[in-house]
C-alpha cells in the first residue's frame, strides 16, 4: 500500500486528502454476504470517500462521497469530472454507493 498527498492547483501537496494505491475495503452487504475491493482509494482527513477498482468500476462512500467543499474538490480531481458529472453517474446505476469506512 501506498499513500500519497494530493496535490493543489499550484503543484503543492495538500494536507488531509490522500490517494493510497492497492488499498483494500471489506464490505457487508444488507444480506451479510462479505466482498473485498482493492484498488485505488482516495481519502479526506480519516475518511474514504472513492475507491477506483482496477476493472474501472468507481465506489463511492455512501455518507462521505459529498462530505464538504474540500472533500468534493479532490473527489473531482481523483475521478477527474465534476460533481454533476458524478451524481449523473450515481443516478444512473453506473457508480455504485456503498459504506467504505466500517
Amino acid at each position: 500500500m501506498k499513500v500519497k498527498n494530493m496535490v493543489s492547483s499550484n503543484g503543492n501537496k495538500v494536507a488531509n486528502q490522500f490517494i493510497i494505491n492497492d488499498a483494500t475495503v471489506k464490505h457487508v452487504s444488507p444480506n451479510g454476504t462479505e466482498n473485498f475491493y482493492t484498488g485505488a482509494m482516495f481519502q479526506s482527513y480519516d475518511s474514504n470517500i472513492a475507491l477506483k477498482l482496477c476493472t474501472g468500476e468507481i465506489l463511492l462512500d455512501e455518507f462521505y462521497w459529498d462530505y464538504s467543499k474540500t472533500t468534493g474538490k479532490y473527489r473531482n480531481q481523483f475521478l477527474n469530472e465534476t460533481k454533476k458529472e458524478t451524481q449523473t453517474k450515481i443516478d444512473s446505476g453506473k457508480y455504485k454507493l456503498i459504506d467504505l469506512n466500517t
